[in-house]
């Protein structure tokens, strides 16, 4: 695994410690490696999370873990634990088979493994679902993904249970990192003797630290369930390499850790950066080189004088997103990433099944108002969007760097006129990808613009529908309707582009009705087929928000005004409504398993509750309704049109009705799919032959509907409205002639 590091130094080693996604590595580093490569500065990245994972689910690694369990000594076990134990000579001898299927190495297991008589079982397969009826009959990869998954479910148990009560595949001890105000639990944790995973954990990193010879350690912490392996990173470098500087930089740095005052900290880490890490990491090089002073850093914490200190060179400029590079993948051990399915869930399913590249069309949101989101911090605030080439360069770039197709647009909500420059520029260009992103729903996404992005590769799309009442939608300033989301969710289904839906229910002043009508919106869309996927949370107040800025303008109250010395970003908060928000939680996502499924739609509502709720005020057609009454959409003249198809054949043929005959043109047009046929005048027919080509996406020129309309009159035909809008020309959007 490391015979690449052989001889190998670099200045910065930057680092992501365990637990993230175990199917793709979280891109932070990846961006800092490529912003490093612009400046000529060396580095080499790992995610310790998946090396971690693949270490102790292995057969060397299974040998040891349950050698490991007998010299604990503990004289019981649960029932799971005891069975698993028991069967370990089955676990050992197939966990080097199933991570290589995992892997994508071995597709032919997939056969063994929907036997269910190769893999051993434990609790975890008493949860499944049916699988024909989940998978269906053809499913067999997915199938024995899902299987796969359970089976190392079922060890996770077993270690999290026996050796290390903070296990978890995508959060390491996540409970200590949440909401800790206080840095005391997570202190106390990181005094004792290390756990089974520590010991894996360093014993990775000081491999790496010993071939590498860094300057400077730079450890990404995106989540809470990062945070502990990273203390114990920056806790081991400290005692055995201690004039190594390492920084803290990340999300979870970004959004908890702005008004850090716990000396201890930096016991651990000698530098914590905040927002985007490009201008602080350069900095630091060139502090750590001597080439600039302490005084110089940027948006950094640190000691000085003993005392936890703020340091903002506001003469250093951040880099424009045009300025920072590629991100870079290489270091990475691609190919060993695993692809699991933990949760039968569409959208759940594409994030963690396959690699993806990850790219960010514009930093920051465009929108910048909802009041749930922390739109006061720069990586919201500050929206800066990149053209639709560079972004197709990075993107080629990419694919070649690492042999990978597919990519996942990390943006808070791209931008739609973004995506339609990104999705011309991939069709001119011709390249084979696909791709996803988060966006809003908002009307932009016609029915013309969604089949655009299908053709040019995308494949889903996720978006905030939040909470389903246009009253709460306006209080959250989410800028739309549940009327409108239907009609974009009805456009992007019906170009074949999944859509996931992020629902919320607890926002302030939300009542038990709100909640019940919420989910009958939600019932409805699943119905209707517009709506693929979804996932209900809990609305939590953050101190970066407007609503954690402001709760008393949204009728609700801060439990506590006091502010920890660690973490500050998740609020306690009392809702005078009254209403108990958490009790309506799993009877919520209970009914969207089922509606995910296609299943219970004619169910009552109540019956996803055991407590009494509202019946719902929805009218049961209420979103049926929506989508026949469509807003009118004018095609304005300054529309861009396209054309993706293919050149018509065009034949004469003579037409007869009632004794008179007159010439018509026939026009051909074959798709992938069909063979669409056109009949109309020769003069038109001729007209739009020639016209056709020239509106293709691969010609430089755009024309606007306005210029076709000129183009059409100035040819000698008249009526081009009753031409253009009317069959059958206006059929011709299923094969390409689209209105941009």
């Amino acid at each position: 695994m490391y015979s690449k590091l052989i001889d190998l130094s670099a200045p910065v080693f930057l680092i992501t410690p365990p637990f993230t996604q175990l199917n793709t590595p979280y891109p932070a580093t990846a961006y800092l490696k490529g912003f490093l490569n612009t400046r000529s500065i060396s580095s080499y990245q790992a995610d310790l999370g998946i090396e971690v994972m693949l270490a102790i689910f292995s057969k060397q690694g299974l040998i040891h873990l349950f050698e490991e369990i007998r010299q604990t000594g503990k004289p019981t076990f649960s029932e799971n634990a005891s069975r698993i134990i028991a069967l370990q000579d089955d676990y050992i001898h197939s966990i080097d088979a199933v991570i290589l299927f995992l892997q994508g190495k071995s597709p032919t297991l997939a056969h063994l493994v929907v036997k269910r008589n190769f893999l051993p079982e434990a609790s975890r397969f008493a949860q499944l679902d049916d699988l024909n009826e989940t998978f269906g009959t053809m499913g067999i990869q997915d199938k024995a993904k899902h299987l796969a998954t359970m089976y190392l479910e079922d060890l996770s148990d077993l270690v999290k249970e026996c050796v290390d009560p903070h296990f978890g595949f995508s959060r390491y001890a996540e409970k200590l990192g949440r909401s800790a105000n206080s840095f005391d639990e997570l202190y106390g944790a990181l005094q004792q003797e290390y756990s089974y995973v520590d010991k894996v954990l360093i014993h990775l990193l000081e491999k790496r630290i010993k071939i590498l010879n860094p300057l400077l350690v730079a450890i990404s912490v995106p989540f809470p369930g990062n945070l502990y392996a990273s203390l114990r990173c920056g806790q081991w470098i400290k005692k055995h390499y201690p004039t190594l500087k390492v920084v803290m930089g990340g999300g979870f740095a970004n959004t908890e850790l702005r008004s850090l005052s716990d000396r201890r900290v930096f016991e651990f880490f000698d530098f914590i950066t905040l927002d985007d890490g490009e201008a602080p990491i350069e900095n630091l090089v060139q502090y750590i080189e001597g080439k600039i002073p302490l005084l110089s850093l940027k948006r950094c914490f640190t000691l000085l004088d003993d005392k936890v200190t703020y340091i903002n060179n506001s003469n250093c400029t951040d880099y424009k997103q045009g300025q920072v590079g590629t991100p870079d993948y290489s270091d990475f051990l691609l190919d060993h990433y695993i692809s699991a399915i933990e949760i039968v869930n569409p959208m759940h399913s594409l994030w963690s099944d396959g690699r993806w590249n990850k790219l960010t069309m514009a930093h920051g949101c465009y929108w910048g108002k909802c009041t749930f989101c922390d739109i006061s911090l720069d990586y919201i605030k500050l929206y800066e969007p990149i053209t639709a080439s560079l972004l197709c360069d990075r993107m080629e770039e990419m694919i070649a760097q690492t042999g990978e197709n597919g990519f996942h647009f990390v943006d808070e909500a791209a931008p739609p006129a973004l995506m339609r420059a990104l999705a011309l520029e991939i069709i001119r260009r011709k390249l084979v990808v696909s791709w996803w992103t988060n966006i809003r729903f908002e009307k932009s996404f016609t029915r013309d613009l969604c089949l655009l992005l299908r053709a040019s590769g995308c494949i889903g799309v996720s978006g905030g529908l939040e909470v389903a009442s246009d009253r709460l939608l306006q209080l959250i300033q989410k800028g739309i309707t549940v009327a409108q989301v239907a009609r974009v969710n009805k456009n992007f289904t019906e170009a074949g582009i999944m859509v996931h839906a992020y629902l919320m229910y607890g926002f302030p002043t939300q009542t038990a009705q709100e909640t019940i009508d919420s989910l009958e919106m939600v019932r409805q869309f699943f119905q209707l087929g517009i709506l693929q996927s979804a996932f209900w949370h809990q609305f939590t107040m953050t101190a970066h928000s407007p609503v954690g800025l402001n709760p008393e303008k949204f009728g609700v109250k801060k439990v506590t005004t006091t502010e920890g010395t660690f973490a500050n970003n998740d609020i306690e908060h009392l809702d005078p409504t009254g209403t108990d928000h958490p009790e309506f939680g799993f009877g919520l996502k209970k009914s969207l398993l089922n509606f995910m499924h296609s299943a219970c739609f004619d169910y009552p509502l109540q019956k996803w509750f055991d407590f009494k709720v509202p019946k719902t005020s929805v009218p049961p057609t209420y979103i049926s309704e929506a989508l026949l009454n469509e807003e009118l959409y004018t095609k304005k003249l300054s529309a861009k049109i396209i054309w993706l198809g293919k050149d018509p054949t065009v034949e004469s043929f003579t037409k007869s009705k009632k004794g008179s005959q007159w010439e018509m043109a026939s026009l051909t047009f074959q798709s992938r799919k069909e063979i669409v046929n056109i009949k109309v005048t020769p003069p038109q027919g001729k007209w739009l032959a020639d016209i056709l080509p020239q509106l293709s996406v691969e010609n430089s020129k755009t024309f606007t509907l306005q210029e076709v309309k000129d183009n059409y009159e100035a040819a000698g035909l008249t009526d081009f409205e009753l031409f253009w809008d009317n069959k059958p020309v206006n059929t011709l959007y299923k094969i390409g002639l689209l209105h941009l």
